[in-house]
């Protein structure tokens, strides 16, 4: 079989690989990338993930606004929600961020664009495979892996034949459950509990643990719970699932809480318990690359594999599974290879989102964390209430939060439960990067009636 030689290989388009390889190209190097699916190309985010579930996210809070405009002055005739179309016009947006993806690809690499799966069989070489069946060997100078994850499936009895939902599959529906069951209280299962809500379900979240988003404070996480139920939403906590049955057209779990023993039944389960590591299919031990015990590639603070001349980025490398982490990633290796630099992945800033209405953002530390290493620390908690704009655009529910050095006066973390939250995170994530003290935020002339304006209204409370 002959072998194809590069200077610069990549495995899988998503956010870090696609924006990493016209940049190659760009420095001179022969690049080719791989990806094993044509639907793929930008990776999870565009394809399976943040862009669809946010344009259902959309489509969700459109129906509850539509739901309760009589509360602003207006009124219309009750508001009924098809799922297929909710799910074409996912489709659309998809479809249409895919192909700009592919038209950037194709100008950059051509026929280096290399539809097919490849896994290692020697330490600088590829076999890939395409859907076809021909195989061809691949070698290069280095390697970047970013084959991201897939829905974690847990092992349950009887899970597996009884059938069920994963996050990507879940946006495939075109009828809407009766009552969907969420295995799992992380984001995941929190954006889609919240979203078929609203379409119009009946939704029981599960958890395993005794509050949900166990990374958060109990107070954000007891504040976002209480919206939650607001909406309709039951929870079931600390709870085991003991096993799984098929009842009729109904999915029946027998659930463990404490030494209780209870059935639950519903049309649908999804399974939202987290994302494993696509390496199975990488044959990584050809190439003598380290993964941990879940399977997570194994990579110092420059993204370096144990291999010379082997990268991992993005999700794969066992990091926060955020595209802007990703993005990020990207940023360090074109750094470090390109453009002569010394970045790393110490000390950056990582802030989340929860796309849930209203959404929660964080960045830092939360109060616990920073109790945990030591600081001495001043808590400030404003209702979103409080906040003129939210009284305006009627959207008041929820809690913000910030933990302030005492010594220093700076910023440790934030967490935001309102409306925007996304978006004013990033207004006290420069701050924090900027090593500047909360009075800059306390006493900053911010534009009113703005969320934004909050800030000044959070930091008077350190």
């Amino acid at each position: 079989m002959d072998t194809q030689y590069y200077d610069d290989i990549i495995i899988g388009g998503g956010k870090a690989g696609k924006t990493l390889a016209p940049a190659l190209v760009a420095d001179g190097r022969k690049t080719a990338l791989v990806e094993r699916n044509l639907d793929m190309i930008g990776g999870s985010c565009i394809n399976v993930a943040c862009i669809p579930t946010k344009t259902m996210v959309a489509s969700a809070n459109v129906a509850n606004i539509v739901r309760n405009s009589a509360a602003y002055g207006v009124k219309v005739n009750a508001s009924t929600v098809d799922l297929a179309d909710v799910i074409r016009r996912k489709r659309t947006v998809v479809q249409s961020m895919r192909e700009m993806n592919l038209h950037n690809l194709e100008t950059a690499l051509g026929h280096e664009l290399i539809i097919g799966t490849g896994r290692f069989v020697a330490p600088k070489t590829i076999e890939v495979t395409t859907a076809k069946g021909n195989t061809q060997l691949l070698t290069a100078e280095r390697f970047f892996i970013n084959t991201g994850t897939r829905p974690l499936i847990p092992s349950v009895p009887g899970l597996k034949e009884t059938g069920f939902l994963t996050s990507e599959s879940i946006m495939e529906l075109e009828q809407l459950p009766e009552h969907l069951i969420v295995l799992g209280s992380g984001y995941i299962g929190l954006e889609f509990a919240q979203m078929f809500r609203r379409f119009g379900s009946s939704v029981t979240v599960i958890g395993h643990s005794e509050q949900i988003l166990s990374q958060q404070d109990p107070d954000i996480a007891i504040a976002v719970q209480t919206l939650l139920e607001r909406d309709g939403i039951e929870f079931l906590l600390k709870a085991k699932v003991l096993r799984v049955e098929r009842s009729g057209n109904d999915t029946v779990l027998q659930i463990q809480i404490a030494d209780r023993e209870f059935s639950i039944q519903g049309t649908h389960l999804l399974v939202a318990v987290g994302r494993a590591p696509t390496t199975d299919t990488l044959n990584l031990a050809a190439a003598g690359v380290a993964v941990d015990t879940r399977g997570f590639i194994q990579v110092n603070d420059r993204l370096e594999t144990n291999i010379p001349g082997i990268w991992a980025l993005g999700d794969i490398n066992g990091g926060p599974q955020y595209t802007h982490v990703s993005l990020d990633d990207y940023r360090i290796v074109k750094a470090n290879l390109i453009n002569g630099g010394n970045r790393s992945t110490r000390d950056r800033s990582l802030p989340s989102c929860l796309f849930i209405d209203p959404e929660l953002a964080h960045v830092g530390l939360t109060e616990t964390e920073a109790q945990q290493q030591g600081y001495s620390i001043r808590v400030a908690k404003l209702d979103a209430s409080a906040v003129p704009r939210a009284r305006t655009v009627g959207r008041t529910d929820g809690l913000l939060k910030a933990i302030v050095d005492t010594e220093t006066g700076r910023i440790l973390g934030c967490s935001l439960l309102c409306h925007e939250a996304g978006e004013v995170i990033s207004t006290v994530q420069m701050v924090m990067q900027a090593q500047m003290p909360y009075t800059v935020l306390r006493d900053g002339v911010l534009t009113h009636p703005t969320m934004t304006e909050g800030l000044n209204m959070l930091f008077s409370k350190v």
